[in-house]
């Protein structure tokens, strides 16, 4: 009988250790897929982490190469001028254009849309239409 209990306790061992075993397998698995899981939250918040980035730096390079493009452009602008000359008088139409846009502003609200300028050297003046609509006059 003793040779029996050994046996039985043997057994009962055993299918304790192949339980035990069996629950270790499935902890092992459940970790493994919290990790998967896991790393794939971290892989997507790292991409779009990366897109963000990607596109503040798309936004910064256009904004950096619109203020470039009109420094440029003014200073083409800076390096041209008209002038109007009669008797011994001389104006740039540069100044022209910016007492009429002042004169308009002073004059009037809103925006400076559209400027046609008419200089008239014999009135000593400059006449104008802005935004096709108000007419004024400045003097030279």
């Amino acid at each position: 009988m003793a040779d029996k209990n050994v046996k039985e306790v043997a057994a009962e061992v055993k299918e304790a250790a192949a339980e035990k075993v069996e629950k270790a397998k499935t902890a092992t698995k459940k970790t493994a897929a919290k990790a998967k899981t896991a790393t794939k939250k971290t892989a997507a918040k790292a991409k779009t982490a990366a897109k963000t980035t990607a596109a503040k730096a798309k936004t910064t390079a256009k904004t950096t190469a619109a203020k470039a493009k009109t420094a440029a452009k003014k200073a083409v602008e800076n390096k041209q001028a008209v002038f109007v000359q009669y008797g011994d008088k001389e104006v740039a139409a540069l100044d022209v254009l910016e007492a009429v846009k002042a004169d308009f502003k002073a004059n009037n609200k809103g925006a400076v849309k559209t400027v046609k300028v008419y200089i008239k050297p014999e009135d000593n003046a400059a006449y104008y239409v802005v935004n096709d609509k108000v007419e004024g006059k400045v003097d030279l």
